[in-house]
């Protein structure tokens, strides 16, 4: 697993920063935004790539890529593939799927700036390949020499969820027997949060930005903007035990499907999730009593939340009350593209440690949790089963992935 977060970019201090039930979320420093009505965001602060990319390319590329090149490799070092071990690799059959949901936003803001004061003859030769949502992936098998299945998927803030589903889909169908999988973002610039303002999607909750997002609380008035990245390294059994590696979990399914409902909002009675729910379970070949933890999307939107409680009573009905469910965006903000890699960092850390992060400030919550236990400011002690990660995106983009201890 590789990360690069508000927390930084080791998976380790990201995940204790996270059971400390710690926020990420602050003032936006970046760049003058002091006329926007949301002024704060769980942004990425002081990232240096350092040896992982070349220097020049560092300076030039959107961080979006940066993002993804780092946590790329850093997940491949974790998994005990780098150097001689790297080298060993079959790279015909190593490959590569790192989506984003709105790829090199700042390359983009930068380029338009100079078109309109400076004029087209000082847009930079680089404009159109780092602004493309490809290119993190695309680099990244460049450096390693990575010769398997590689593009980009951008399905909104699903997109990662939708790579982790069809990279373990490549494995499973023999072309390939490794995968970098994951997603990107780098959405805080004036451009990104511009857009969301208009949107009228962000809390502005200035006065107090740790405690703005608040999944399923009744006093929750939009998400929070995040960014990073989460990649994770995918591995037949066969490959991962021929070499030795270190199998932190087991991908057991996954879905993807579309509520073809609305731009923005998902549907209210969440059928859309709750099919897609239940087509991992039927992928994962699982009954539904064997998940007993749900890393949930939960953005902290007044719609969202709901539906995707409704969805889980829906599937899981009385069982419900056996599973725990928190929601890592209460201190991440919404990594957007980069959110359901960085969750599933979430998710399989809960398995290894066997304990689960709080959600912060849940301090009055939807009467419809119900049973459910949300895991309210302080983290818990609990042997996962089974866990589910979802992830929805604009457009009425659904994904569930499930992961369980190896065995």
């Amino acid at each position: 697993m590789g990360i690069v977060s508000c927390f930084g970019t080791d998976v380790d201090v990201f995940y204790e920063a996270l059971l400390a039930g710690k926020s990420g979320i602050g003032p936006i420093t970046g760049f003058p935004c002091d006329e926007f009505p949301t002024r704060f965001a769980g942004a990425v602060q002081d990232f240096d790539p350092g040896e992982y990319i070349d220097k020049k390319q560092a300076r030039r590329v959107d961080p979006f890529i940066r993002f993804a090149m780092v946590a790329g490799k850093k997940a491949l070092e974790h998994a005990g593939l780098s150097g001689e071990h790297l080298n060993r690799l079959n790279k015909a059959k190593a490959g590569v799927i790192i989506g984003s949901g709105m790829g090199g936003m700042n390359v983009y803001y930068d380029g338009a700036l100079t078109l309109s004061t400076k004029g087209h003859r000082r847009i930079t030769p680089f404009f159109v390949p780092y602004i493309i949502t490809n290119m993190g992936g695309a680099l990244l098998a460049i450096d390693l020499g990575f010769m398997g299945p590689n593009y980009s998927i951008s399905t909104a803030c699903a997109t990662a969820n939708y790579s982790i589903v069809a990279a373990a889909n490549h494995i499973r169908q023999g072309h390939a027997d490794v995968m970098l999988a994951g997603g990107a973002e780098a959405g805080v610039y004036p451009l990104g949060l511009a857009g969301f303002v208009a949107c009228k999607a962000l809390s502005e909750r200035n006065e107090a930005p740790e405690k703005a997002s608040r999944p399923w609380d009744k006093g929750r008035d939009g998400f929070v903007m995040g960014e990073g990245s989460g990649v994770l390294v995918l591995e037949s059994l066969e490959h991962a035990i021929a070499r030795g590696a270190p199998i932190l979990a087991e991908y057991l399914g996954g879905a993807v499907n579309c509520d073809a409902h609305h731009m923005t909002d998902p549907r209210e009675d969440g059928l859309g999730v709750s099919t897609c729910i239940e087509d991992a379970l039927k992928d994962a070949g699982l009954a539904k009593e064997a998940i007993n933890y749900i890393n949930a999307h939960a953005t902290s939107t007044l719609v969202g939340d709901m539906a995707e409680v409704r969805a889980i009573h829906k599937i899981f009905g009385p069982h419900a009350k056996n599973i725990k469910m928190n929601a890592t965006k209460s201190m991440t903000g919404h990594c957007l593209g980069a959110a359901g890699g960085i969750e599933a960092i979430a998710t399989i850390k809960a398995i290894q440690t066997g304990m689960l992060h709080p959600t912060i400030n849940l301090d009055d919550p939807e009467a419809e949790l119900g049973d459910i236990d949300p895991i309210a400011h302080k983290a818990k002690p609990h042997t996962i089963t089974a866990g589910i990660s979802n992830s929805f995106g604009f457009g009425g983009h659904n994904s569930t992935v499930i992961f369980a201890p190896y065995q």
